[in-house]
Parts: structure tokens; sequence; C-alpha cells
């Protein structure tokens, strides 16, 4: 029963850092959304570099200030996996807003981050963001890709 309880504990903490990661990004709060980083962070981005280390908050706030008002954002097919002081998170993602050109976004991208527990608190090691691309040869990204129900998408 000690066992389950703690991981459901840790569980509840994982999520509880997560959510409070979401709105720090929606706020685009750049120093709170990295304050959940580890500072030996690895990330695999939408945007290029092709991987980038460690936290970049020049970076970040510079894609922060691209956006006119709040970023928005959903999730759905969450999954957690816990053991020990590491867990694996996954999950569809969704990301809405306006850019400061005008340009309306709505955007579904596929996620996973690697958590780590340092000092007693989950921090995020590892992200991986990325959207389908087409298999016919063109290369072109699938931008237009939208769940339809759990597991399932369009």
């Amino acid at each position: 029963m000690k066992d389950e309880a703690n991981l459901r504990h840790e569980e509840e903490a994982v999520i509880a850092m997560l959510m409070m990661r979401a709105k720090a990004i929606g706020e685009k709060n750049a120093e709170e959304a990295l304050s959940y980083e580890a500072e030996d962070s690895v990330e695999f981005s939408l945007a290029p570099p092709l991987v980038s280390n460690g936290r970049d908050a020049v970076g970040l706030q510079a894609w922060f200030d691209s956006w006119e008002g709040p970023i928005g954002g959903e999730v759905r097919d969450a999954r957690l996996t816990l053991g020990g002081d590491v867990a694996f998170w996954s999950g569809l993602m969704r990301m809405t807003g306006t850019k400061t050109d005008g340009a309306e976004v709505d955007l579904w991208f596929r996620q996973t981050l690697g958590l780590v527990k340092r000092d007693g608190r989950w921090l995020v090691a590892h992200q991986h963001a990325s959207v389908p691309f087409a298999m016919d040869g063109s290369g072109r990204a699938l931008l237009d890709l939208k769940p339809q129900t759990a597991g399932s998408v369009e």
C-alpha cells in the first residue's frame, strides 16, 4: 500500500509541475517556464536548430515575443510512466494564438518529455516535439492533422 501511495504522490507531483510549466508558457513567462527544466536539458523542438542544450532564456523570450497575447493550448492522449527518479510523459499538444504579424496559429503536434527528480523536484530533462510529414516524397510537413478520438488522428 505504501508503494502505491508513494507512486500516486509522485504522479500528482509530476502533473502539478507540468501544469505550472504549461501556465508559464501560456503566459509567456520565460523565467518561470525554464525553472521547470534541468540546467542540462536537451530539446528537439519544432523550430531549428536540430538540438538545443541547456536553458535558453533569450531564445525562449524571443519566441514568446513573436506572439500577440497569450499562447493557448490543449492536451490529448497524455500518458505518464514513472520509475524511481525518472519519468516519461507523452501526448498530443495543441498550440493556438496569434503571432505579431497577425497569423493565426492552430497546430497539433506530438510531444514527449523525459523527466528527472533532482533535490526533491521534478524537472524536464529532455523534450521532443514533432509533426508528421507526407510520405509521398515531398517532405511536406502535415500541419493540418487533428485528433479525432483518443488514439486516432485524421
